[in-house]
């Protein structure tokens, strides 16, 4: 099989912290995101190889990372888009990665913001028996976070309909950014694009597959975070360190109280402050304030300042007057 993993998002709703990165980069734990994705499936011999579908904005920074890493099978593959309005759509991008590379064989698409506690193994297995386009679903527990998501209704294990985005969710069971897509499904991308169909979310293709024949649906109960907020971002590093800190070596932590769920980089400062459910971001200095809910992002200095919900970029200089 190959690999799709889905980078080539601007995380407009993440800025400032991603004006200059891609939010694939955030960390959580000791990992970029992406990279707790690049593992699992270097780790899956079926999986031979993995194209990272990115921006020629991110094209620099994503060389430069994939070259840094212990991973053999990334490769990167660059759509000719540099802005968010030059994008051609996730439907659109794919297809157009599929003939770019000539991909012909059995594929797993999956987006590299996603957190998964399923191991992508067992979705591969799923996928292998079932022999049909497959998404991985996910209980969100209400309708409101539904209508977020493209809900789906099954009988059994098989889609008998999707819906993108609706306004009054029949269920709380969504499609997460992760397929199973046979060889014989690549084509039908092009065709579907040639219909003048909705370019940009996967769910609308999905939906167009169901129509055409059968599409199973893996479901896990474990944990799953679309990162995309400063909200969301938070949710995944609280869940992942799970009342915990995270602490760089090269980070100095002196007279502070780190409450719990607070990641401080490489290079930062922790001085005489009280920090929850934060994270303090390369070469940042935080001293004689209380912050909560925070994201502060690399070279910022924090002085004497209560923060709560806040995202600040990077270069910054806050002090108490």
């Amino acid at each position: 099989m190959d690999a799709v993993v889905l980078a080539g998002g601007y995380a407009t709703r993440l800025w400032p912290i991603t004006r200059n990165r891609p939010k694939m980069f955030l960390p959580v734990g000791e990992r970029a995101v992406i990279d707790h994705i690049f593992e699992e499936l270097e780790r899956d011999d079926r999986i031979e190889d993995v194209y990272v579908s990115t921006n020629e904005r991110f094209a620099g920074p994503f060389e430069e990372h994939l070259a840094e890493s212990e991973f053999e099978k990334p490769r990167l593959s660059v759509e000719e888009t540099s802005d968010e309005d030059e994008k051609f759509g996730v439907v659109g991008a794919l297809a157009q990665l599929v003939e770019r590379e000539g991909l012909s064989r059995d594929t797993i698409v999956v987006a590299g913001d996603n957190l998964i506690s399923f191991d992508l193994a067992e979705f591969v297995d799923f996928f292998e028996a079932k022999g049909s386009p497959t998404l991985a679903a996910y209980d969100v527990g209400s309708a409101d976070r539904a209508s977020a998501y493209g809900v789906v209704e099954l009988d059994g294990e098989e889609v008998v309909a999707f819906e993108e985005k609706p306004d009054e969710p029949p269920s709380t069971l969504v499609s997460i950014a992760c397929y199973g897509f046979p060889a014989e499904t690549l084509p039908l991308l092009s065709e579907y694009l040639a219909d003048g169909n909705n370019p940009d979310e996967p769910g609308w293709f999905v939906a167009w597959l169901v129509e055409r024949g059968p599409v199973y649906a893996f479901t896990f109960e474990e944990a799953w975070y679309d990162i995309g907020t400063p909200e969301s971002y938070l949710e995944a590093v609280s869940w992942y360190l799970d009342g915990e800190n995270y602490v760089h070596p090269d980070a100095t932590v002196e007279r502070a109280e780190l409450a719990g769920d607070v990641h401080v980089m490489a290079g930062a400062t922790v001085e005489n402050a009280r920090v929850t459910r934060s994270v303090v971001f390369e070469d940042a200095v935080v001293r004689n304030g209380e912050i909560r809910d925070t994201l502060i992002d690399r070279e910022t200095q924090v002085q004497g300042i209560d923060l709560s919900g806040a995202v600040i970029g990077a270069h910054t200089k806050l002090n108490a007057s």
